[in-house]
């Protein structure tokens, strides 16, 4: 008899598009438990500037790589690529489906497809780029990605340095643009894919968007990226809702403009989120609050 494939099912989308709210309602009519791919909801330390699940909402349905590590461990993208497919592999004992959510693209791209191969960094190189942000910022790095490579400057989260540098880096060190080496050899799984992307009127989207960060600021967003200030050079806090409270303690603007840039910012980075999986064909599209139009469509994949 031929065993029965399992399936994960990706829930993908931009910041409060409402991934949270359709997964647990999902991973109840499934009787199935949620994995998260949002790179940040990681670390203990991070709770109100990454809108994680709340505590009725993480007792209510398991969650797997939610407050799995300290803001003092470094994670990356392949030692989650690793330890997602091992848990998976236990979880499928159980469960045919299991749902994958979050708006991290390239965490996603690593369980579904695995890490691409890209050419050896030179450490000159590297060590060159380093100084160049540190003596001329981010934006001069920006400009050089956008020149050599525009496909990846329109996706790359442009407010994380150590992902600019990585694509230069392949850049000048292959004489190829970054996006050339992504994608190209994905690797087998031993399980189905099922990739729902959620969206909705783009206006809408950036009204959620800033109604979420006045609510982050009403619980203590200023509060708890100070007391994150001694971890601001680790990557997890050069994001969006971090790294401008950061820039204001340290006097780099006033508080009007630092409530501006967050709102901003976060609306560029829900943009560049819908640009990198709007790339893979294989999403199909929902409204979030077309629940169950989800539901069906998911059930007819997997009969």
């Amino acid at each position: 008899m031929e065993t029965e494939v399992p399936t994960l099912i990706v829930i993908a989308g931009p910041t409060a598009v409402g991934k949270t709210d359709l997964c647990l309602w999902l991973a109840k009519e499934l009787d199935t438990v949620i994995l998260s791919a949002d790179s940040r909801q990681f670390y203990q330390e991070m709770n109100i500037g990454t809108a994680k699940p709340g505590p009725a909402d993480l007792s209510s349905v398991k969650h797997y790589f939610i407050d799995s590590h300290s803001i003092e461990d470094e994670y990356s993208c392949g030692a989650f690529e690793a330890d997602a497919l091992a848990l998976l592999q236990e979880l499928f004992r159980d469960k045919k489906v299991v749902l994958l959510t979050g708006g991290s693209g390239l965490y996603i791209q690593a369980l579904c497809e695995g890490l691409d191969e890209m050419p050896e960094a030179s450490p000159a190189i590297r060590h060159k780029l380093m100084a160049e942000l540190a003596n001329s910022g981010l934006d001069h790095l920006l400009r050089q990605l956008q020149e050599l490579d525009p496909d990846y400057y329109d996706q790359v989260d442009r407010a994380n340095p150590q992902r600019v540098i990585r694509a230069l880096e392949v850049c000048y060190c292959s004489g190829r643009p970054y996006s050339f080496y992504r994608g190209r050899n994905p690797k087998k799984r031993p399980f189905r894919l099922i990739k729902i992307g959620l969206n909705r009127d783009r206006a809408e989207l950036y009204r959620r968007i800033d109604q979420r960060m006045d609510q982050m600021l009403a619980e203590g967003l200023v509060a708890e990226a100070t007391a994150l200030c001694p971890y601001r050079a680790h990557n997890a806090l050069q994001t969006v809702g971090y790294k401008e409270i950061i820039d204001y303690l340290d006097g780099q603007q006033d508080w009007p403009e630092t409530v501006r840039l967050l709102k901003r910012n976060s609306r560029r980075y829900a943009k560049r989120q819908l640009t990198w999986f709007s790339r893979d064909t294989n999403f199909q599209w929902f409204h979030p609050d077309d629940r169950e139009a989800v539901l069906a469509f998911i059930r007819q994949q997997i009969v």
